[in-house]
């Protein structure tokens, strides 16, 4: 691919940007721009990459271009990428919209948005699209070519359309959820079968879809879950495998493991009496010699050799597979995490050792995988790893253990402030407000139709006092346009009401 250039659009073609100077030469010109912030590590990005390209050639007015988020460093802390896959989107020379993570169908809509006409979208054709998008992304894109623009009639509904979103609430409309061939009452083979039993002898309730009745969502789980085979066994919205390895986790006693970290219900007596015999019996792993370790019943040798391994790197995970290959979705979940923080690490494939594998639980008291362990300590799972990224609590750790620069409160209300040209700090989420004002500002902000990105004070003490004092401002919620304060509830629905919010807020 060549170089992004200015002028007209790029012809269908997506183009490589090789420096900040590039790119703001391409911004100067007359064609709307689509920028896609990418990562070669990450499979989300290899797959948006695949609809972008297709939406370059339905969209030949427009210039789309690509961005090595971590090769750019210069371009992605412009516009504070944090994550990939990551688009911003320019009209006039003008940041406009942005869109972060991987749904085909709102990137669809937003380029629509940006670059679309009605003539345009209707002569595209499913497939031009992408196997990717599909159907569902050219009914979005039509749809939101029909509107002439208009983003006033855009709500979450529309951004919400999809065989993505389907499958993502249908993946976690239960906290274990089995999609299979037939259903549990009358499976249609016998890896399915397995797995039901397997479900049942652990005494947990599960939803479950039978794919045989429907090829769309059949073929759309192999893209979704990385996975191209029946059953697939999630908790909590995450991949744990297929017929195979749940029958395996079963057998080790892992999955009872998995149930339970993650706060499954247990309902069967005989799974506890179960459970405290399996307690019992991993407690007497075989000695090796050096008797047994008083600090974790764990025989010396055994104790020293997993005293040594979480020790031997700053931050290292044990988890299965390994970080190119994950086997379990929450391994996975937690690589992202890491490299998405840029937090250098080393890894244990703990399926290449039942020893460390049955001994760390022990040693860790910790009784499912991944384990993630920091300075030597550890700190826990994927669901804790995933809490304490949203908090901020992740990034403070590695600091204070001298693994990534130490980020004081000012610098991390400075990135907040501005992680979105409009950026509204409330209590709750903008789908759910938890309190009057904030809903208020939330719905004059989408009555104007215009994007923008959020923060649940509730959700992080310091930063909640930390912004009254940057700010100067002791309520909230709060307002900002590029960085700088606009205000409150009652200044806002001034401005709505005098017809100047929108002008203020794309000024």
């Amino acid at each position: 691919m060549g170089g992004g250039g200015g002028g007209g659009g790029g012809g269908g073609v997506v183009k490589d940007v090789g420096s900040k100077a590039q790119l703001d030469e391409a911004l100067h010109g007359a064609a709307p721009v689509v920028v896609h912030f990418w990562a070669s590590w990450c499979e989300a990005s290899k797959q948006m990459d695949q609809v972008f390209a297709h939406l370059a050639t339905d969209f030949p007015q427009a210039l789309f271009l690509r961005v090595e988020a971590e090769e750019q460093p210069e371009i992605s802390e412009a516009y504070a990428v944090a994550a990939v896959p990551y688009f911003v989107f320019f009209k006039d020379g003008k940041s406009v919209d942005k869109l972060e993570g991987a749904n085909p169908s709102i990137l669809a809509n937003r380029v629509a948005k940006v670059a679309g006409s009605t003539s345009l979208v209707e002569s595209a054709s499913p497939a031009s699209l992408g196997i990717a998008a599909g159907p569902t992304v050219l009914e979005a894109v039509k749809d939101m070519a029909k509107e002439n623009n208009s983003s006033k009639n855009e709500n979450a509904n529309s951004d919400l359309s999809g065989l993505t979103t389907r499958l993502w609430q249908l993946v976690n409309s239960h906290p274990v959820f089995l999609f299979m061939k037939g259903s549990p009452e009358q499976p249609r083979c016998g890896f399915s079968r397995k797995v039901v039993e397997i479900l049942k002898d652990e005494g947990v309730e599960f939803g479950s879809f039978d794919i045989l009745t429907d090829n769309e969502v059949r073929e759309g789980m192999k893209k979704f879950s990385n996975w191209p085979t029946f059953p697939q066994l999630f908790c909590k919205g995450e991949l744990l495998g297929g017929g195979d390895i749940a029958v395996a986790m079963h057998e080790s006693g892992e999955l009872k493991d998995v149930f339970r970290d993650h706060g499954v219900p247990i309902n069967s007596k005989e799974t506890k009496v179960a459970e405290s015999a399996k307690d019992v019996s991993e407690t007497s792993i075989p000695e090796k010699g050096g008797g047994i370790s008083d600090s974790t019943g764990l025989n010396v040798e055994l104790a020293s050799r997993l005293r040594t391994l979480v020790n031997s790197s700053p931050v290292i995970i044990f988890m299965k597979g390994r970080p190119e290959e994950p086997k379990c979705g929450f391994s996975h979940k937690v690589i992202e995490i890491l490299q998405q923080e840029k937090v250098a690490f080393e890894s244990f494939d703990i399926l290449s050792d039942d020893e460390v594998r049955q001994g760390l639980k022990i040693f860790s008291n910790w009784s499912s995988y991944p384990q993630l362990y920091i300075g030597g300590e550890l700190i826990g799972g994927s669901d804790i790893v995933m809490e304490m990224l949203k908090s901020g609590e992740l990034k403070k750790i590695l600091a204070e253990k001298g693994i990534v620069p130490k980020v004081t409160l000012e610098d991390r209300l400075k990135n907040l402030v501005t992680s979105s040209p409009v950026m509204l700090f409330m209590k709750g989420t903008p789908d759910a407000p938890r309190c009057g004002f904030s809903s208020k500002v939330v719905n004059a902000l989408q009555d104007e139709g215009i994007s923008f990105g959020s923060f649940d004070i509730l959700t992080n003490e310091e930063i909640r006092q930390g912004l009254k004092t940057y700010s100067n401002w002791p309520t909230y919620p709060q307002l900002y346009y590029k960085g700088e304060l606009i205000g409150g509830c009652d200044i806002v629905l001034e401005l709505q009401n005098s017809g100047e919010l929108k002008s203020t807020l794309s000024e």
